[in-house]
């Protein structure tokens, strides 16, 4: 495996990646999902140029693109001064193997190495606080939504420092993703 930063010519191989990742066949309880809202939205972040290009990582498996993590540009109380981790999506066939924890721990470097305070996402409690993240509103973050703060998670980087709190708020195109 290498994880390396997007080019502009995976484009096609990232969607892709997302549009499978996030895909799930019907159930009793839920109608077939496809990936499309997440692929969406990175090609929005993309074409908006709110990607953090220094942070977002594709993972090549014997030279195919089998996973991607978007970092987009963030607010906190209208200042631009964090990063929000997601979509971050694996092959299907090639899940459970450490793609996404390596992909997780590259960018975390990526984004620290390039003096930013936190990382933020919205993302399952019980996969994500191995990697350092714990609630933001233990940190005085608030979400833009109720989504719980088991939820909403933070992890400070070297950057960190005191005075940084309030209203989080993400790229223009998670919001629009209610329309």
């Amino acid at each position: 495996m290498l994880i390396r930063r997007e080019l502009p010519s995976d484009a096609d191989a990232i969607r892709a990646v997302h549009l499978a990742a996030f895909a799930k066949p019907a159930t009793d309880d839920a109608p077939a999902r496809e990936g499309t809202l997440e692929a969406d939205l990175v090609d929005d972040l993309r074409a908006d140029g709110d990607l953090v290009g220094e942070c977002c990582l594709v993972a090549e498996v014997d030279g195919v693109v089998a996973g991607h993590v978007a970092i987009s540009r963030a607010f906190v109380a209208d200042q631009p001064v964090l990063v929000a981790l997601g979509p971050l999506g694996v092959l299907p066939e090639v899940q459970r193997v450490g793609i996404g924890s390596a992909l997780v721990h590259a960018t975390l470097g990526a984004a620290d190495a390039l003096g930013e305070p936190a990382v933020v996402l919205l993302g399952h409690p019980t996969y994500y606080p191995r990697f350092g993240f714990g609630p933001a509103v233990d940190h005085g973050i608030t979400p833009p939504q109720d989504w719980g703060p088991q939820y909403f998670l933070l992890r400070r980087l070297h950057a960190w420092g005191d005075g940084l709190s309030g209203p989080f708020r993400y790229a223009p195109a998670f919001e629009r993703l209610d329309d």
